[in-house]
């Protein structure tokens, strides 16, 4: 149950939605985009038609309980859609198992790896970027220590020559 407190900020914000505006920039110095209007929209952020967000692949490192979630992704060219779904995957990993999360990016092309690792402005003062493995930063092998009982590892560093 809301306290009184909490209620009466709230109904500061509601009665004056310009408030939140206000504050950003005058308060806490952020730079906004040039608006129009100011109104006050749903706080239910429920989906009424759910949309589908999937990984390519969920990795989960555990410690007694999570510690990291790694949304992998093989990208072979750009989707420019991926800018806003990546980080759906890193928010939703983060509530799904309450740790850290990140986007591990595997690509092959150098012109993908340079998109994919552009920062994507969420907000104001809010980025994200995901983690870029590209051609450039497949690690060269040289070490026959380094290769034996590591086949994966050999396999992908040969799958991505530099």
């Amino acid at each position: 149950m809301p306290s009184l407190t909490h209620e009466a900020l709230l109904l500061l914000f509601r009665n004056r939605p310009e408030l939140a505006p206000e504050l950003l920039r005058e308060a806490l110095g952020v730079e906004l985009p040039a608006y129009t209007e100011v109104r006050v929209e749903s706080a239910d952020l429920t989906e009424v038609v759910p949309a589908e967000y999937r990984a390519d692949l969920v990795v989960l490192l555990v410690d007694g309980k999570p510690v990291l979630a790694i949304a992998v992704e093989v990208q072979l060219a750009r989707d420019d859609r991926k800018r806003f779904t990546w980080p759906v995957y890193v928010t939703g990993l983060r509530a799904r198992f309450e740790c850290a999360a990140v986007v591990l990016v595997i690509t092959p092309a150098m012109d993908v790896a340079r998109w994919a690792a552009e920062p994507i402005k969420l907000g104001p003062g809010a980025t994200f970027a995901a983690l870029v493995l590209g051609p450039d930063a497949v690690p060269i092998i040289t070490d026959r220590g380094r290769v034996e009982g590591r086949p994966p590892v050999v396999a992908f560093a040969v799958s991505h020559p530099n």
